[in-house]
């Protein structure tokens, strides 16, 4: 199937029903009065998280949603049924922003969690309810109200606690390979992974965290080279970054230009991102010769100014890797334990994400904009047929 992380739809919710206008009518009953009924509220429009979903490929072919609307009222003080609700199911981890207001509507992170995206119309009143003691035959009713309608565009991001970052071919892949059950794709060649891959990284019986990996980017991914920085946005709610360096590079590009370049676009991309707790893991260094080995680690280090964890692996073989898997679980085990203690941290990695997410959605407009207006000037696409999903890549999904 296609892997698809970013649909856009309209919804708009059912009207309510309008109240009705009668008058009671029997043999041997004479002015019996209003018996208008009330018309029924319209169904409103729902998201629900699904763990059977991965992917948003439903809602690239199907772009309207109506939920039903509600009956009118009817004589006899009868109320309209109420139309139903309709309920969208959408993969763990998606986001609902309104496009025309930059609004997010739901963030589902959990499964089963639903949210209301758009608002039925209340129903309209019937002439029942304007009876009093001045007014004996009243001849007013009121009109349902419309159901709202939105402009949403749906974003998907894989929920993971570790996030891989390199440029490609760092060995992200056969890390993920190494330390969880996760089979992505590996070969000898970059660009080998195309979509964001999990990996559960099972420590202990009853302790574990989930790795993401996701495509490599290259320089001038923030400009749109490449995959771009489509797949970056995938990171946004993870709680650690390792940034994989390939210290055994094919081309001319050394390890710590490589490890510049990588750093360089993901601050391009979301400052705030690049500023979140990020590990280094200086990978394949069983490829270099021994005596060499210190001198490329510490020329990583000098170039990047840095400070922070340090890991020197081999993914493919294994060596140097459960340190790195225990500290990672310390580090996240610790993090819940303090969000427990004090719960504002949590409001505050939730504000930092939402942050983030502006970034994102800030580059690939421009991105899209960037691209529409080159397209214009080469008058190589038709006004009539452009759709902005042309500039979206659609990829094959790797199970």
């Amino acid at each position: 199937m296609k892997f698809v992380d970013e649909a856009t739809i309209t919804v708009e919710a059912g009207r309510g029903g309008n109240g009705c206008l009668s008058f009671r009518r029997e043999k041997y009953i004479p002015k019996g009065g209003p018996d208008g009924g009330d018309g029924g509220d319209g169904g409103s429009i729902y998201v629900e998280a699904d763990e059977s979903l991965n992917t948003l490929i439903d809602y690239r072919f199907t772009r309207r949603y109506d939920a039903q609307s509600g009956k009118g009222g009817s004589s006899r003080n009868c109320t309209g049924p109420k139309g139903e609700d309709l309920v969208l199911k959408v993969p763990v981890g998606t986001t609902v922003v309104d496009i025309d207001t930059n609004e997010v509507l739901a963030d589902l992170t959990k499964i089963g969690q639903r949210e209301k995206i758009a608002q039925g119309g209340w129903h309209g009143l019937g002439n029942t309810r304007f009876k009093s003691s001045v007014n004996r035959a009243p001849r007013q009713t009121t009109k349902g109200s419309d159901g709202e309608l939105r402009n949403l565009r749906l974003e998907l991001k894989v929920l993971a606690d570790v996030g891989l970052l390199g440029l490609p071919n760092a060995g992200k892949s056969t890390l993920i390979r190494s330390i969880s059950a996760a089979r992505p794709k590996v070969a000898d060649y970059p660009f080998t992974t195309l979509v964001p891959n999990l990996g559960v990284v099972r420590t202990e019986a009853h302790r574990s965290f989930v790795v993401a990996d996701i495509p490599g980017i290259i320089e001038g991914a923030a400009e749109g080279a490449g995959l771009g920085i489509r797949f970056l946005k995938h990171l946004a709610r993870n709680r650690v970054l390792l940034h994989l360096v390939d210290m055994a590079p094919w081309g001319d590009t050394t390890p710590a230009e490589a490890a510049v370049t990588a750093v360089s676009e993901l601050t391009k991309f979301s400052q705030t991102l690049a500023d979140q707790p990020r590990w280094l893991v200086l990978n394949k260094l069983d490829l270099l010769p021994e005596e060499e080995r210190e001198a490329a680690c510490e020329a990583v280090i000098v170039a990047l100014n840095w400070e922070g964890p340090v890991y020197k692996v081999s993914a493919l073989n294994k060596t140097g890797l459960s340190p790195l898997v225990h500290d990672l679980q310390d580090y996240l085990d610790a993090r819940s334990a303090a969000i427990i203690e004090n719960p504002e941290l949590l409001e505050k990695e939730r504000a930092i994400r939402a942050l983030v997410d502006e970034e994102a959605r800030e580059n690939l407009r421009r991105l899209r904009a960037e691209a529409r207006a080159r397209r214009e000037a080469e008058d190589d696409l038709d006004d009539d047929d452009f759709d902005d999903d042309d500039y979206d890549i659609e990829v094959e999904y790797v199970r």
